[in-house]
């Protein structure tokens, strides 16, 4: 019987479940948009890539069905908004649910990484870097993304969690 891919909140585990390394691409679900990031084959540096609009699974798994062959994606980092004080609320319950069927779509590993202050700190940045509202606005959800799925590699090369 065939196993099912995993889908943890352990950066470790995950990162145990591929152990050669190779590409990741993380996912910044939102309502209306997928903010997506991915890095490199030895898990140094994240990018922020594109934004897609979101719509009914079916059609967000054909625009990251394209880039996962595109960058030969390896496991997917997806966003988990945890309320303040660490809880888990409605919309933490839909990303584990959207884990799910991205695990069964691509058959690829899941990582659940808290992605509380990553929009914030996107912002910020883009700030920082004299982004106009306009691109911030178009471009914040793939940001987030990177910040997260820098977050989740500097645990997996560090061990920390």
């Amino acid at each position: 019987m065939e196993r099912d891919p995993l889908i943890t909140d352990s950066a470790r585990t995950f990162g145990d479940v591929l152990p050669d390394g190779g590409a990741l691409m993380a996912i910044d679900l939102g309502t209306k948009t997928l903010g997506t990031a991915t890095c490199d084959a030895g898990w140094q540096f994240a990018t922020a890539h594109k934004t897609f609009p979101r719509g009914k699974f079916g059609r967000d798994r054909e625009a990251l069905a394209a880039l996962i062959a595109e960058r030969s994606i390896k496991g997917i980092v997806l966003g988990l908004p945890r309320n303040m004080d660490g809880s888990e609320g409605p919309r933490a319950q839909a990303s584990r649910a959207y884990a799910r069927n991205l695990s069964e779509a691509f058959n690829l590993p899941v990582l659940l990484w808290d992605e509380r202050w990553s929009t914030a700190s996107a912002e910020s940045a883009m700030i920082g870097q004299d982004f106009s509202r306009k691109k911030r606005a178009e471009r914040i959800d793939s940001h987030a993304a990177a910040i997260f799925l820098q977050g989740a590699l500097d645990a997996m090369v560090g061990g920390v969690i």
